[in-house]
């Protein structure tokens, strides 16, 4: 065990934490409008909108993570080349594209699908008659949703939106396939000079235990907070 070079790299890799965090925010802000919108859209079984929904969320849940990346890396830049530069001729710069901008769509296009089955179960799970009394007093659909509904399915959803939260910072290791230099690809590099790659794996389990601890210490003040004023309000 190279002790020296475990507290090296440790504090290289340490250095990366904010582009795994930039990556898992940034994906699951973008992915909760859309996740809601793909769970009305479920739940109101709109026509046309809701097989492709039905079938999008079933194949981004039942698709490998690490295939999905290899995938969307390996053909969306050639895709998008074909279409602007050879057929539009518009001559961008496609293979010059910050790899995090694919890091960013790839997490946010999981967070999508699996944040619209956390809010559909949510919002399921809210007394219908909280919407007939909503009608009742005047309010639109789009009012009851807004108002009533949706402040109460967030505070429900919470512990699922916790477990993604998780599951993205977790699979955001993956993203060293598309060259992101997150913490996973910095300790690699390192070790790769030294072939120390046990080392290595020891800062990233650390690093990971870390921040998935945090999130996690977070996210139970978070559910107990709002559980409280969820109570305080159906009590008043």
């Amino acid at each position: 065990m190279n002790l020296a070079f475990l507290i090296q790299t440790f504090w290289l890799a340490f250095k990366a934490i904010p582009m795994t965090l930039l990556i898992t925010s940034i994906s699951l802000l973008i992915g909760l409008p859309f996740g809601l919108l793909l769970a009305w859209i479920k739940i109101r079984k709109i026509r046309i909108l809701y097989p492709l929904a039905a079938i999008y969320t079933s194949l981004m849940r039942a698709t490998p993570m690490v295939l999905f990346i290899l995938l969307f890396y390996s053909t969306l830049p050639s895709l998008l080349n074909v279409i602007f530069n050879q057929k539009l001729h518009l001559g961008l710069k496609i293979f010059e594209i910050n790899p995090v901008v694919y890091a960013i769509i790839v997490f946010t296009l999981i967070a999508v699908a699996n944040l619209s089955e956390v809010f559909r179960s949510a919002i399921l799970t809210i007394d219908p008659g909280q919407k007939e009394a909503g009608l009742m007093v005047g309010l639109t659909v789009i009012q009851i949703y807004y108002r009533i509904i949706i402040p109460q399915a967030l505070v429900s959803a919470i512990p699922n939106i916790g477990n993604l939260t998780l599951n993205i910072l977790k699979g955001t290791s993956l993203a060293f396939m598309m060259t992101v230099q997150e913490v996973t690809a910095v300790a690699k590099t390192a070790a790769s000079h030294t072939y120390n790659y046990t080392e290595a794996y020891i800062d990233i389990f650390i690093i990971y235990f870390i921040l998935g601890a945090l999130l996690q210490i977070i996210f139970k003040y978070l559910e107990k907070h709002l559980s409280r004023h969820k109570v305080s309000s159906t009590i008043a």
